[in-house]
């Protein structure tokens, strides 16, 4: 661990922090339907769409209908994707000659894609042509992102309405989070990944001859447009294999930078949106505060793990920390960082190969999305995954000081603590239980490509990044297999939207509620109390849950190490 190393950190969070109510002031008047600098250009195309689409941007939803509207949206996305990548060898814009995506690979891809995890079981330039890259996964990146921006929006709603049946309009939240917010952003960092070395083409693959005399082919293409969007977006699939470890993705460390800030900052900016929204400023900050929190305990384990390398490395002379499946041009630091930030986030992007990490260095990234990736979290979604942990912390209080609990105005009642609950446990079940029946299944067993506590871990990890719609991988495990396909996409389909249907049952249960004035009773939430008791209530639902099977993966490995075993 260097002091290098530490002002990286110290300087992400500082530019973080800035642009924090910066983009949150400015997405707050988006959604709240004011005059923006962009409305002279977008207004017209936004009322274009309305008039379309048969949408009146005046008439609100019910939540039940707001709700119903998301899984239409998301119905029609998923036929549309599948059949693309079915008939893609028919189609245009194919210039590797690509044939049609295999049915069971098709399917977890197409889920994956319209829950924003973005797990790939496939190799992006080896398998999916021009055309289902930018049609087909861009295009969802776009709307799953933008999703999950409207759902944080109308949860917030919930608690800044009062006496009212509404929540917004589903279709109206999703055109602006995608006009005014995804789109201009992503075409300035597009041009900033050109302008950094990232090809943005529709040219033919590039053959090249080696030093040795080999010929070999050097895969291309539009990257720099889907590229902006899967990280803005929080959504990580890659469009090479490698993903953001590869030099067309991530060419500079300036690009790395860029990126890292791009997978953060509308997440974090939706905190801001948060507090805004209810009156009150700090409120935001103080959810932020928690988060920073949880991310900088993250960040400081993960860098100490992988700076500090391991014994066998040491016994080797290797000294420096574990380099292991590390690009050179980031090195540790970098990498520590990036793995923390996509893993906190729900973006699952990957600069460096976890799989490599350190038994203790891997274990923060599992342990991110197993907190349900609150820490910033997914555009959106990292919100509204926090604001369940709020709603059963105020519950906690309220059972402390016996009485009512209360937020932001609120009364926090028994229908709000079950659906918050719900929505909370519904993780675990999906990533513990396809964990251990994937560790006995004979089919799924043979997939795994190392035994022991190791390759436990990398089984428990690829069920927690697909429930948790992160879509990382430890690697080391064949997932393109029939048992892996269907299984992954019905833990991304159900960490994805039953997690949604409580959080739009609470918001319309909050709106229509009356607002509660603040008395000498009120258990402040803006302060540092707040804060820690929120951060304690986090770790004691994850500890619980989770501690068993990160007892027999990476803390068995660590464990070994220490002792000189094999793993």
């Amino acid at each position: 661990m260097t002091m290098i190393g530490w002002a990286q950190i110290i300087i992400f969070c500082i530019v973080l922090v800035a642009l924090t109510p910066v983009i949150g002031g400015y997405m707050t008047r988006v959604f709240a339907g004011e005059r923006t600098f962009l409305s002279p250009i977008l207004r017209p195309v936004e009322l274009a769409l309305y008039r379309v689409g048969g949408v009146d941007e005046k008439r609100e939803q019910h939540w039940l209908a707001y709700t119903v509207a998301i899984l239409l949206f998301h119905v029609g996305g998923f036929v549309f994707l599948y059949a693309l990548m079915r008939v893609q060898g028919a189609l245009p814009f194919n210039p590797a000659g690509q044939s049609a995506v295999a049915p069971e690979l098709a399917l977890n891809t197409a889920v994956s894609f319209i829950t924003n995890t973005n797990w790939q079981n496939y190799g992006g330039e080896s398998t999916m042509s021009y055309l289902v890259q930018m049609l087909g996964l861009t295009h969802q990146n776009f709307l799953s992102g933008a999703t999950g921006i409207a759902i944080a929006v109308a949860l917030t709603r919930g608690f800044s309405r009062a006496s009212v049946q509404t929540v917004g309009n589903f279709w109206v939240d999703l055109t602006r989070s995608t006009l005014y917010v995804l789109l201009p952003i992503c075409v300035l960092l597009t041009l900033f990944l050109v302008w950094q070395g990232m090809p943005q083409t529709l040219g033919p693959y590039v053959d090249a001859t080696t030093l040795e005399g080999a010929k070999q082919t050097i895969a291309v293409g539009p990257v720099a447009s889907q590229v902006a969007i899967k990280m803005l977006g929080t959504n990580g699939g890659g469009f090479f294999n490698a993903n953001a470890a590869h030099p067309f993705e991530n060419p500079t460390a300036l690009s790395n930078f860029v990126q890292m800030l791009a997978i953060f900052v509308l997440g974090a900016a939706m905190t801001n949106v948060f507090g805004r929204m209810v009156g009150n400023q700090r409120q935001g900050w103080a959810i932020l505060a928690a988060m920073g929190v949880l991310f900088i305990v993250g960040v400081a384990v993960c860098y100490w793990a992988e700076a500090n390398g391991t014994a066998a490395l040491q016994a080797l002379g290797l000294s420096g920390g574990n380099m292991e499946g590390k690009e050179v041009r980031f090195g540790i630091i970098a990498s520590a960082l990036f793995a923390v930030v996509t893993t906190a986030a729900s973006c699952g992007a990957v600069n460096a190969m976890h799989d490599s990490f350190t038994a203790l260095g891997g274990m923060i990234p599992l342990i991110n999305m197993e907190l349900g990736e609150i820490v910033v979290g997914g555009v959106g979604a990292g919100l509204y995954g926090m604001l369940l942990f709020v709603i059963v912390t105020v519950f906690v209080a309220g059972l402390m000081v016996g009485r009512t609990p209360e937020y932001v105005g609120k009364k926090i009642e028994a229908r709000e603590v079950k659906m918050a609950m719900l929505a909370i446990l519904i993780l675990p079940l999906m990533m513990l239980g396809w964990t251990a029946i994937a560790v006995v299944y004979e089919p799924a067993v043979a997939s795994m490509g190392n035994a022991g506590p190791h390759g436990f871990s990398e089984v428990l990890y690829a069920f927690t990044s697909q429930t948790a719609n992160n879509g990382s991988a430890f690697g080391g495990l064949t997932g393109n297999t029939p048992f892996y396909n269907l299984a992954g996409a019905i833990a991304m389909f159900v960490g994805r939207f039953w997690m949604i249907v409580p959080a739009m049952a609470i918001a319309g249960s909050l709106a229509a509620k009356k607002t509660v004035a603040v008395s000498s009773g009120t258990f402040p939430t803006t302060g540092g109390l707040f804060v820690g008791l929120l951060v304690g209530v986090i770790l004691i639902v994850g500890g619980l849950t989770f501690f068993p099977a990160l007892a027999l993966g990476p803390i068995a490995e660590h464990l070994a190490m220490l002792a000189g075993g094999s793993f």
